[in-house]
């Protein structure tokens, strides 16, 4: 089975803020990003289309795929940075509990938000799920987060490894291959 690692477009937020899960909207270039990646899919049949919730996946998925049904499912979502949500990233690194989280990012959560750990257990429960079907090619409309922890749990990679070596840029399509275990 393969799967389609779509990210979402370009976001309606100023560059350096911590956006997470806000539901940001997305930026004038969706159309021009939606199309090219409309034209990149458009000779690939999908059996089932999966999308985050937030609405900068949505649109993108409900553009892409206007004549399937889409699961929107809470586990797509990118990681919840709690306190730090709309703040610059800037802002975050010198206040002490951020510089302490960006010091521990892989262990710690956010303050009053979710820890990778927490991100990494709920798409590896989606991903466990999805491992079970018998079809040829999905989509998963999601965030860079998420894409790296398919990824990561898919290539058998350490999640530390992708951070700074794995960006998947906005509007692109990372393509994954599970072989099923009989």
């Amino acid at each position: 089975m393969k799967i389609y690692a779509i990210r979402h477009s370009s976001v309606a937020v100023n560059p350096g803020i911590c956006y997470g899960q806000t539901d940001v909207d997305v930026a004038s270039s969706f159309d021009e990003e939606q199309q090219r990646l409309s034209k990149e899919l458009e000779q690939i049949s999908f059996h089932f289309i999966w999308s985050s919730p937030l609405l900068r996946c949505r649109k993108l998925s409900e553009s892409l795929f206007p004549n399937i049904d889409i699961h929107f499912d809470p586990r797509l979502k990118e990681l919840n940075f709690g306190d730090w949500e709309m703040l610059p990233w800037d802002e975050i690194y010198v206040r002490p509990d951020g510089k302490i989280w960006m010091d521990n990012y892989q262990t710690l959560p956010t303050k009053n938000g979710e820890s990778y750990p927490e991100m990494v257990e709920r798409v590896s429960a989606f991903i466990r799920e999805i491992e079970k079907l018998n079809v040829e090619n999905i989509a998963v409309v999601a965030h860079a987060g998420v894409i790296r922890i398919l990824k990561s749990v898919i290539e058998n990679i350490p999640i530390s490894e992708l951070f700074e070596n794995f960006k998947p840029a906005y509007a692109s399509n990372t393509v994954f291959e599970i072989n099923k275990h009989d």
